[in-house]
């Protein structure tokens, strides 16, 4: 299998039905120009900042070209540059025709919401564990590919809801970019609070503090606290840090993120609201948590998902696609993994990090073994890094130990696909 350089667009063999797309989506070239044109930027910058040609970004403006499949990661890089919410993000990447980043769930879903009829028990769980901290109540909720961040979200903002009343409830989404200086990054996050007037960190300190003084703990979701700019951003963690102090108890944070979150806990020793936070990692998926989207089939069919899935959120629902329309004897396992190994998200993710032949040749190493290296809080190796927040790897408990493993047999086929394919390619 291999990827289409002569059309200019990305072609990952023949997507099957449960992920195909049939919905009309606005051209590429249109949402970018009309983004770019926003915040005034120009195809240098675009280029400079996500690396590739000005030809290519003036290419993908005007329209004679869309970004190769194995570009997702500059699309992406893209979106963050150039501002965009998270509706804005996922239309951008659907139009060039990959899947969206983020969850179908509302990115300004408001803290008064109705609960769900269930909640997750995964997200009671860190509300108890968050709770109970002491003397910070401050944790940080790392998720691997795909989960979200944070998972759950409307079930999360509900369960806040909940114990601390939605008056109580903040949510922040540190914006990728907001301006030259610090002053628009602060109006932002004000402007998400409901807390007006501020123009400036201070302003900020000084609105949250106030909410602070009055009766009961205040609740604040970060979502993606990593992204944008270091500045404003370590501005914001002595922001959060001071006011926990000051206000004993009363701040509860809950700070969530991924890969780059990671790297800021065990390699920015300056962050010291980070410091001071306990980490949680999201769950790994179970029978009980299929159940909610099973489509009526029996428990025997979501084990069965579940197992040839690895536990991989896109691909356990992508097998439960084609069990209900196969039949639970339709298809073997084989057939399964081949299927799923060709998901569009396996290929965008493995792309980038298969690129360079040495990785190539790593990786390809891995391949046979059932153990790949000790889990660990924070992997060194910048390969197994890549490899496991993109979900490709699972961390799995044995009597000596936990052990990184390829989460699935539908995995390692995308790998040697993607690995032949590129081998292929001309220089």
């Amino acid at each position: 299998m291999m990827v289409d350089t002569v059309s200019g667009h990305g072609r990952v063999g023949t997507p099957s039905p449960f992920w195909s797309v049939c919905m009309p989506v606005p051209e590429f070239s249109d949402l970018l120009s009309r983004h770019m044109r926003r915040i005034r930027a120009s195809a240098g910058g675009v280029a400079s900042e996500i690396g590739i040609s000005r030809e290519a970004a003036n290419n993908w403006r005007a329209g004679p070209s869309r970004p190769s499949r194995r570009h997702r990661d500059r699309v992406l890089a893209c979106a963050n540059y150039l501002r965009l919410t998270e509706a804005e993000c996922n239309a951008l990447l659907q139009s060039a025709g990959f899947e969206p980043e983020y969850p179908a769930e509302g990115a300004d879903e408001p803290a008064q919401s109705p609960p769900p009829l269930t909640v997750p028990a995964a997200v009671t769980a860190v509300f108890d564990r968050l709770q109970q901290l002491r003397p910070y109540p401050v944790a940080l909720l790392l998720t691997q590919a795909h989960w979200g961040q944070p998972p759950e979200r409307t079930a999360m903002l509900a369960e806040a809801a909940r114990r601390y009343a939605p008056d109580r409830v903040l949510h922040l989404q540190p914006p990728s970019r907001a301006g030259e200086g610090d002053e628009d990054y602060f109006a932002l996050l004000a402007a998400q609070c409901g807390l007006e007037g501020v123009s400036s960190d201070a302003g900020f300190e000084v609105a949250l503090a106030r909410r602070l003084q009055q009766p009961g703990p205040l609740f604040c979701l970060v979502s993606r606290f990593e992204q944008g700019a270091a500045g404003p951003r370590d501005v914001l963690a002595g922001i959060l840090r001071s006011l926990s102090e000051m206000h004993s108890g009363k701040l509860h944070l809950l700070i969530c993120g991924g890969a780059a979150l990671a790297d800021l806990k065990y390699q920015g020793g300056d962050l010291s609201l980070l410091n001071i936070a306990a980490t949680e990692s999201w769950p790994e998926l179970r029978v009980e948590d299929l159940q909610r989207h099973a489509m009526g089939l029996p428990d025997v069919v979501l084990q069965r998902a579940l197992h040839v899935s690895g536990g991989h959120p896109l691909l356990a629902q992508a097998a439960l696609n084609l069990l209900a329309g196969q039949g639970s004897e339709g298809l073997d396992d084989a057939a399964l993994n081949q299927t799923l190994s060709t998901h569009p998200r396996l290929w965008e993710a493995l792309l980038p990090i298969l690129r360079e032949p040495g990785a190539r040749t790593t990786v390809s190493s891995w391949l046979p073994r059932e153990r790949i290296a000790p889990a660990r809080p924070y992997l060194m190796d910048p390969l197994l890094r890549q490899l496991y927040w993109e979900n490709l790897l699972a961390a799995r408990s044995h009597a000596d130990g936990a052990w990184l493993e390829w989460r699935c047999e539908a995995i390692r086929l995308a790998v040697q696909q993607v690995n032949e394919g590129l081998e292929v390619q001309p220089a």
